[in-house]
């Protein structure tokens, strides 16, 4: 049985509504889905969360339902894109794997598999994140950090603690020991 134009302008409606129905999902269970680039973070965050190369963890969910809530993720990510990006959604009418190969063609004249993107990111895990596919379109996901940290500067006096610099944790500390030595605190 082959695919009509009226299934294809179905199935280009379903990405709409797929996409609004998993962000009400998302947000009702405390991710951030509301079409910004940022809410990339949060859908990776889910897909970390729900899921392990392949498989779905265990009363998680994408414990059931996998392939429409997988074909909605991949309607939000490519929203989420098109919203910020531009674009257009095809379809091939006369393509088994449509829900698949749907695509997004971008101003640019590229064009980009969102919901196969999607797929791949649950087989593969990380590895596949959508951050960095959203990156690579030039949408800014993450919030960028700044390259330049504090001076460093003295604490106290020569026999207290001296700040080295500012580490992942906080300031690098160095304290004398009793023998003489310093240690790192």
């Amino acid at each position: 049985m082959t695919a009509t134009a009226a299934d294809a302008r179905t199935l280009l409606d379903d990405v709409r509504t797929s996409a609004a129905w998993i962000a009400r999902a998302l947000e009702s269970s405390g991710y951030r889905a509301d079409f910004s680039p940022l809410s990339l973070r949060d859908v990776e965050r889910f897909m970390a969360e729900h899921s392990d190369h392949g498989i779905a963890v265990p009363g998680g969910l994408l414990a059931t339902d996998l392939g429409p809530r997988l074909f909605a993720l991949g309607a939000y990510l490519g929203e989420t894109v098109r919203r910020s990006a531009g674009g257009t959604w095809e379809t091939d009418a006369e393509d088994p794997d449509s829900e698949v190969d749907l695509r997004l063609r971008l101003p640019d004249g590229s064009v980009v598999w969102p919901v196969r993107r999607m797929v791949k990111r649950f087989r593969h895990g990380h590895e596949d994140s959508v951050v960095g596919y959203a990156m690579g379109l030039g949408l800014q996901p993450a919030r960028r950090r700044s390259r330049l940290r504090p001076k460093s500067r003295a604490v106290r006096g020569a026999h207290g603690p001296r700040e080295l610099g500012r580490g992942r944790r906080g300031p690098v500390r160095i304290r004398e020991a009793p023998e003489g030595g310093a240690r790192l605190a």
